[in-house]
């Protein structure tokens, strides 16, 4: 048996008597080769939820095999209504969720993670991507909104044939964007001002990821996934590094990752402003410069002697000195509890949280919806809404 679309009335007769309206979601037969097949989204939330075929069928009684759910995820069968709503359930999705065409995939997408993750734990991660991205846009669809797309730098990508160059892409994003030399309040913020997606997840072995979110007749649109538990100093350094993968353009025999290590630094503390704040050259700097320095640009202590190396304003010795000093104190080693510390808060993305706060107050979605949306329950919805309105 094949469900397609959901309805919601009941009773009556077929000559067009008024019907009651039920809490009981009721299916339309189709045929198995409709595109409602429920395959991919069923994959995609069991993925993200990081559950095995079995884990699945555990979690739903046994109402289904797990040799039955890897069917469902080839298109080969379809659940009945019964099994489909204990398959939402387990996974946190509604019915409608898993009914609806599947339009987005990730491309391109860059890990930021450890030695030890495995493919399985990137996999899950793609998928829980793919699944936030889907409720984001899905709000956007919900309040008319064209999705913002990125606002790439007119002159990107900028030719880095040496390190050195990734300062000059630094100043050129800066001066394109508007932003001088001031250092920057919320760099989440900002990014998602110029058109990219930012996620905030529960991550173990991996820190992050970047990838294009490609929808069906579409532009593509940028997504940046940060670690939730991350402090938020490395949150930005982070963003402005994945911000650096999208716009310079290395040369061949380059190590990436160093030239986009140097645009976020010069992205975040500019050349011209430091050099001003501690001089052109220094053969020591305090603890205490350090920190106000922090306070000021949002980014870590260590961060900071780095920065004050490449650009030549401490010279190899001092820096040895310094970081054996950040070790001494505990700094060089989780959790890295440098003087200073910006709020949790600072760098979390706020975007998709305000439109579903938007949509549910101009009753464009019910409380329901709006929690499914947001991954929480109803009950931590009004009170969330409790302590807004306090």
């Amino acid at each position: 048996m094949i469900y397609g679309d959901r309805i919601s009335h009941i009773s009556g007769n077929s000559r067009g008597t008024v019907y009651k309206k039920l809490e009981i979601p009721i299916y339309v037969n189709r045929g198995i080769g409709d595109e409602e097949m429920i395959g991919q989204k069923l994959k995609v939330a069991r993925a993200a939820a990081g559950l095995s075929l079995r884990d699945l069928s555990a979690r739903i009684g046994g109402r289904g095999t797990a040799q039955a759910i890897g069917k469902y995820e080839r298109n080969e069968d379809m659940p009945s209504s019964g099994v489909l709503i204990a398959l939402a359930r387990a996974l946190g999705v509604s019915e409608d969720y898993l009914l609806s065409a599947s339009e987005l995939a990730l491309e391109g997408a860059e890990f930021r993670k450890k030695a030890g993750s495995s493919a399985r734990e990137e996999a899950a991660l793609e998928a829980r991507a793919i699944h936030f991205m889907e409720r984001y846009l899905a709000i956007e669809d919900l309040l008319n909104l064209r999705s913002v797309e990125w606002e790439k730098p007119w002159s990107a990508p900028y030719p880095v044939k040496e390190l050195r160059d990734a300062e000059d892409a630094a100043r050129s994003v800066r001066e394109e964007w508007g932003l001088g030399n001031d250092p920057i309040p919320n760099l989440a913020e900002l990014l998602e001002e110029r058109g990219i997606k930012i996620l905030s997840l529960d991550l173990d072995d991996i820190d992050g990821l970047a990838a294009k979110v490609r929808r069906k007749d579409r532009e593509a649109a940028r997504v940046i996934v940060i670690k939730k538990s991350t402090w938020s100093e490395r949150k930005r350094f982070n963003l402005a590094h994945e911000l650096g993968h999208m716009v310079i353009d290395p040369a061949q025999g380059l190590d990436e990752e160093k030239a986009a290590h140097r645009f976020a630094g010069a992205f975040l503390i500019p050349a011209d402003v430091l050099r001003s704040e501690v001089g052109a050259k220094r053969s020591s700097i305090s603890l205490g410069e350090l920190v106000a320095l922090k306070q000021r640009f949002g980014v870590s202590i260590q961060a900071i002697a780095y920065r004050c190396k490449d650009l030549g304003i401490l010279n190899q010795a001092a820096f040895a000195r310094l970081f054996k000093i950040f070790a001494q104190r505990g700094w060089r080693a989780p959790p890295y509890e440098e003087p200073g510390r910006l709020d949790p808060e600072v760098e979390e993305p706020k975007r998709f949280e305000r439109l579903c706060y938007r949509a549910l107050a101009e009753r464009v979605i019910g409380e329901s919806r709006a929690a499914e949306l947001l991954g929480i329950s109803v009950r931590e919805l009004d009170a969330r809404l409790d302590q807004q309105a306090a």
